[in-house]
Protein backbone atom coordinates (compact mmCIF):
# COMPACT_ATOMS: atom_id res chain seq x y z
CA UNK A 1 0.00 0.00 0.00
CA UNK A 2 1.07 3.60 -0.47
CA UNK A 3 2.24 5.67 2.48
CA UNK A 4 0.06 8.48 1.20
CA UNK A 5 -2.85 6.60 2.75
CA UNK A 6 -1.29 7.12 6.18
CA UNK A 7 -0.93 10.86 5.72
CA UNK A 8 -4.54 11.14 4.56
CA UNK A 9 -5.85 9.79 7.85
CA UNK A 10 -6.66 11.72 11.00
CA UNK A 11 -4.72 9.35 13.27
CA UNK A 12 -2.04 11.64 14.69
CA UNK A 13 -0.43 8.87 16.74
CA UNK A 14 0.26 6.66 13.73
CA UNK A 15 1.33 9.68 11.72
CA UNK A 16 3.78 10.56 14.48
CA UNK A 17 5.18 7.02 14.39
CA UNK A 18 5.89 7.25 10.66
CA UNK A 19 7.41 10.71 10.99
CA UNK A 20 9.65 9.47 13.81
CA UNK A 21 10.79 6.54 11.68
CA UNK A 22 11.47 8.83 8.74
CA UNK A 23 13.55 11.08 10.98
CA UNK A 24 15.53 8.08 12.26
CA UNK A 25 16.16 6.94 8.70
CA UNK A 26 17.41 10.37 7.63
CA UNK A 27 19.74 10.54 10.65
CA UNK A 28 21.05 7.04 9.97
CA UNK A 29 21.94 7.64 6.33
CA UNK A 30 23.35 11.09 7.06
CA UNK A 31 25.66 9.62 9.69
CA UNK A 32 26.59 6.66 7.45
CA UNK A 33 27.73 8.88 4.59
CA UNK A 34 29.46 11.33 6.94
CA UNK A 35 31.26 8.58 8.84
CA UNK A 36 32.30 6.73 5.67
CA UNK A 37 33.85 9.89 4.24
CA UNK A 38 35.55 10.65 7.55
CA UNK A 39 37.04 7.16 7.86
CA UNK A 40 38.42 7.34 4.32
CA UNK A 41 40.02 10.70 5.11
CA UNK A 42 41.51 9.37 8.34
CA UNK A 43 43.08 6.36 6.65
CA UNK A 44 44.66 8.51 3.94
CA UNK A 45 45.89 11.08 6.46
CA UNK A 46 47.40 8.38 8.67
CA UNK A 47 49.22 6.79 5.73
CA UNK A 48 50.67 10.13 4.59
CA UNK A 49 51.71 11.13 8.09
CA UNK A 50 53.35 7.80 8.92
CA UNK A 51 55.46 7.85 5.76
CA UNK A 52 56.60 11.43 6.39
CA UNK A 53 57.12 11.08 10.15
CA UNK A 54 59.51 8.15 10.04
CA UNK A 55 61.55 9.94 7.37
CA UNK A 56 62.03 13.06 9.52
CA UNK A 57 65.68 13.88 10.12
CA UNK A 58 65.40 15.09 13.70
CA UNK A 59 63.01 15.71 16.58
CA UNK A 60 62.06 19.31 15.65
CA UNK A 61 61.21 18.19 12.11
CA UNK A 62 59.04 15.38 13.46
CA UNK A 63 57.34 17.78 15.85
CA UNK A 64 56.60 20.18 12.99
CA UNK A 65 55.08 17.39 10.89
CA UNK A 66 52.88 16.29 13.78
CA UNK A 67 51.69 19.84 14.45
CA UNK A 68 50.77 20.45 10.79
CA UNK A 69 48.79 17.24 10.26
CA UNK A 70 45.20 16.47 11.28
CA UNK A 71 45.73 12.69 11.30
CA UNK A 72 44.96 10.80 14.52
CA UNK A 73 48.51 9.42 14.44
CA UNK A 74 49.80 13.00 14.29
CA UNK A 75 47.85 13.94 17.42
CA UNK A 76 49.25 10.86 19.14
CA UNK A 77 52.80 11.81 18.14
CA UNK A 78 52.24 15.39 19.31
CA UNK A 79 51.02 14.13 22.67
CA UNK A 80 54.12 12.00 23.11
CA UNK A 81 56.52 14.75 22.04
CA UNK A 82 54.80 17.36 24.20
CA UNK A 83 54.76 14.91 27.11
CA UNK A 84 58.50 14.36 26.83
CA UNK A 85 59.12 18.10 26.68
CA UNK A 86 56.90 18.67 29.72
CA UNK A 87 58.65 15.93 31.69
CA UNK A 88 62.11 17.24 30.86
CA UNK A 89 61.13 20.75 31.95
CA UNK A 90 59.73 19.31 35.20
CA UNK A 91 62.74 17.11 35.91
CA UNK A 92 63.83 19.10 38.94
CA UNK A 93 60.32 19.41 40.37
CA UNK A 94 58.18 16.95 42.25
CA UNK A 95 56.90 15.54 38.93
CA UNK A 96 60.38 14.46 37.90
CA UNK A 97 60.93 12.77 41.27
CA UNK A 98 57.71 10.76 41.38
CA UNK A 99 57.94 8.87 38.08
CA UNK A 100 60.38 7.91 35.36
CA UNK A 101 60.31 9.08 31.75
CA UNK A 102 58.93 5.71 30.72
CA UNK A 103 56.05 5.85 33.20
CA UNK A 104 55.16 9.43 32.32
CA UNK A 105 55.15 8.73 28.58
CA UNK A 106 53.06 5.59 29.03
CA UNK A 107 50.39 7.59 30.86
CA UNK A 108 50.56 10.42 28.32
CA UNK A 109 50.22 8.12 25.32
CA UNK A 110 47.48 6.08 26.99
CA UNK A 111 45.45 9.24 27.59
CA UNK A 112 45.97 10.27 23.96
CA UNK A 113 44.87 6.83 22.79
CA UNK A 114 41.72 7.09 24.88
CA UNK A 115 40.91 10.49 23.37
CA UNK A 116 41.40 9.21 19.83
CA UNK A 117 39.28 6.15 20.59
CA UNK A 118 36.50 8.41 21.84
CA UNK A 119 36.75 10.47 18.63
CA UNK A 120 36.40 7.36 16.51
CA UNK A 121 33.40 6.16 18.51
CA UNK A 122 31.58 9.49 18.23
CA UNK A 123 28.10 8.98 16.81
CA UNK A 124 28.11 5.20 17.24
CA UNK A 125 25.59 5.50 20.07
CA UNK A 126 23.16 7.10 17.61
CA UNK A 127 23.27 4.07 15.30
CA UNK A 128 22.98 1.68 18.23
CA UNK A 129 19.98 3.56 19.63
CA UNK A 130 18.19 3.69 16.28
CA UNK A 131 18.92 0.03 15.56
CA UNK A 132 17.51 -1.05 18.91
CA UNK A 133 14.48 1.25 19.15
CA UNK A 134 13.19 1.53 15.56
CA UNK A 135 11.59 -1.97 15.51
CA UNK A 136 9.71 -1.18 18.73
CA UNK A 137 8.55 2.18 17.38
CA UNK A 138 7.22 0.36 14.32
CA UNK A 139 5.62 -2.32 16.48
CA UNK A 140 3.92 0.35 18.55
CA UNK A 141 2.53 1.81 15.33
CA UNK A 142 1.23 -1.61 14.33
CA UNK A 143 -0.45 -2.23 17.68
CA UNK A 144 -1.98 1.24 17.66
CA UNK A 145 -3.17 0.83 14.07
CA UNK A 146 -4.83 -2.49 14.80
CA UNK A 147 -6.48 -1.06 17.90
CA UNK A 148 -7.71 1.92 15.88
CA UNK A 149 -9.05 -0.38 13.16
CA UNK A 150 -10.92 -2.56 15.67
CA UNK A 151 -12.46 0.49 17.30
CA UNK A 152 -13.70 1.69 13.90
CA UNK A 153 -15.15 -1.73 13.15
CA UNK A 154 -16.87 -1.77 16.52
CA UNK A 155 -18.32 1.69 15.94
CA UNK A 156 -19.57 0.79 12.45
CA UNK A 157 -20.98 -2.55 13.55
CA UNK A 158 -19.62 -4.36 10.47
CA UNK A 159 -16.33 -5.80 9.29
CA UNK A 160 -16.28 -5.69 5.52
CA UNK A 161 -13.01 -6.20 3.68
CA UNK A 162 -12.96 -2.60 2.44
CA UNK A 163 -13.25 -1.30 5.98
CA UNK A 164 -10.56 -3.60 7.41
CA UNK A 165 -7.94 -3.67 4.65
CA UNK A 166 -6.84 -0.03 4.82
CA UNK A 167 -6.33 0.39 8.58
CA UNK A 168 -4.75 -3.03 9.02
CA UNK A 169 -2.51 -2.46 6.01
CA UNK A 170 -1.17 0.81 7.37
CA UNK A 171 -0.67 -0.84 10.76
CA UNK A 172 1.43 -3.65 9.29
CA UNK A 173 3.45 -1.20 7.21
CA UNK A 174 4.56 0.43 10.47
CA UNK A 175 6.35 -2.77 11.52
CA UNK A 176 7.99 -3.08 8.10
CA UNK A 177 9.08 0.56 8.28
CA UNK A 178 10.62 0.00 11.71
CA UNK A 179 12.66 -2.92 10.40
CA UNK A 180 13.67 -0.98 7.29
CA UNK A 181 15.10 1.73 9.54
CA UNK A 182 16.72 -0.61 12.07
CA UNK A 183 18.52 -3.01 9.72
CA UNK A 184 20.75 -0.42 7.99
CA UNK A 185 21.55 1.16 11.35
CA UNK A 186 22.66 -2.17 12.83
CA UNK A 187 24.70 -3.13 9.76
CA UNK A 188 26.39 0.28 9.70
CA UNK A 189 27.13 0.08 13.43
CA UNK A 190 28.83 -3.30 13.00
CA UNK A 191 30.82 -2.15 9.95
CA UNK A 192 32.04 1.05 11.61
CA UNK A 193 32.90 -0.81 14.82
CA UNK A 194 35.13 -3.14 12.81
CA UNK A 195 36.85 -0.22 11.05
CA UNK A 196 37.32 1.54 14.38
CA UNK A 197 38.99 -1.55 15.86
CA UNK A 198 41.43 -1.62 12.94
CA UNK A 199 42.27 2.06 13.41
CA UNK A 200 42.64 1.67 17.18
CA UNK A 201 45.06 -1.24 16.61
CA UNK A 202 47.01 1.01 14.23
CA UNK A 203 47.10 3.76 16.86
CA UNK A 204 48.21 1.30 19.53
CA UNK A 205 51.06 -0.01 17.36
CA UNK A 206 52.18 3.54 16.57
CA UNK A 207 52.05 4.44 20.26
CA UNK A 208 54.46 1.58 21.01
CA UNK A 209 56.81 2.82 18.28
CA UNK A 210 56.78 6.44 19.41
CA UNK A 211 57.24 5.35 23.04
CA UNK A 212 60.25 3.25 22.08
CA UNK A 213 61.74 6.14 20.12
CA UNK A 214 61.25 8.72 22.87
CA UNK A 215 62.57 6.49 25.65
CA UNK A 216 65.58 5.02 23.80
CA UNK A 217 66.50 7.92 21.53
CA UNK A 218 66.66 5.62 18.50
CA UNK A 219 66.52 7.25 15.07
CA UNK A 220 63.13 7.89 13.58
CA UNK A 221 63.96 5.81 10.53
CA UNK A 222 64.69 2.79 12.73
CA UNK A 223 61.30 3.24 14.43
CA UNK A 224 59.43 2.72 11.16
CA UNK A 225 57.40 -0.45 10.95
Amino acid sequence: MSLTYVFQQDDLVLLGVFLALMGMSVLTWYFVFLKAIRLAQVRRANARFTAAFWEAQDLPSAQGLAASSHAPLARLASAGLEGLHHYQNSHHTRLGDTCTTDEFLVRTLRNALNREGARLQAGQALLASIGSTAPFVGLFGTVWGIYHALMNISAQGSASMDMVAGPLGEALVATAAGLAVAIPAVLAFNAFSRHNRVLIDELDAFAHDIHAYLTTGASLQRGAR
